[in-house]
């Protein structure tokens, strides 16, 4: 066994021993180091959205153009830059009470713009691209009667799996998007279709709920390895 002497793997072992102090009941302690955290991130995000994005956008466009004008007479800049600036500093109006209202007219802009920005990507992204993922697999059906084809001559699981996947997807977004169509009442044919949507639903979350068990695990063990091994030299 040998404990580190490294006084920021102390440090990081302190600070996890706080945060895990929560699962007895909240304390001071995990107060401190919830704070410190946020505090920090909160710190290191601002420093670096102010070097990646308001210095290169804002500040060196317009210094640039405003050192040209006062030595050449002539602006060389980009002077829209100046219009995200002021919006910036509308938002910030919200820290006084008897102004703050002019930070509705930056968040607007702001929401609009994103908006229509986003719509077209977002439609190819999330809808067209969804549709086509779910009839076609690398531009093939996937409700094709060569794999069924496959499947008996070819026997294995693996053939099996490719038959049976697609036409099960296709039912099983058919389904899932009957539930949730509420224009009709979910009684009789479309009330058994949406029965079968929730199996969907349930399964998908379940997927995803134990997807994230498995990634708090993982983060488990490293924390327990850092503590066991780089603090108490326990493990190599």
């Amino acid at each position: 066994m040998h404990i580190s002497t490294n006084i920021r793997i102390w440090i990081a072992a302190a600070l996890t021993l706080c945060i895990y102090s929560f699962l007895y009941k909240d304390n001071p302690f995990y107060k401190f180091a919830e704070h410190l955290f946020v505090g920090v991130s909160a710190g290191y995000l601002m420093v670096i959205e102010f070097a990646n994005n308001i210095i290169p956008n804002l500040y060196t466009p317009l210094k640039t153009g405003f050192g040209a004008l006062f030595s050449q007479g002539k602006f060389t800049g980009d002077l829209a830059a100046i219009v995200p600036g002021l919006l910036g500093i509308l938002v910030l109006t919200r820290l006084l009470p008897k102004v703050g209202w002019m930070s509705r007219w930056a968040l607007g802009f702001y929401f609009g713009a994103w908006q229509g920005l986003i719509i077209t990507g977002y439609m190819q992204a999330q809808i067209l691209a969804q549709i086509y993922g779910t009839f076609l697999t690398k531009g093939n059906p996937v409700f094709s009667l060569v794999l069924f084809s496959d499947a008996v001559h070819k026997f294995g699981w693996h053939n099996i799996i490719m038959a049976v996947s697609g036409p099960l997807m296709i039912v099983g977004v058919i389904a899932t998007l009957t539930y949730f169509f509420f224009s009709t009442e979910h009684k009789g044919f479309v009330g058994g279709v949406a029965k079968i949507g929730i199996i969907f639903l349930m399964v998908g979350f379940g997927a995803s709920f134990g997807y994230t068990v498995m990634a708090r695990v993982s983060l488990l063990i490293g924390r327990i390895h850092f503590l066991l091994g780089d603090w108490l030299g326990f493990i190599s």
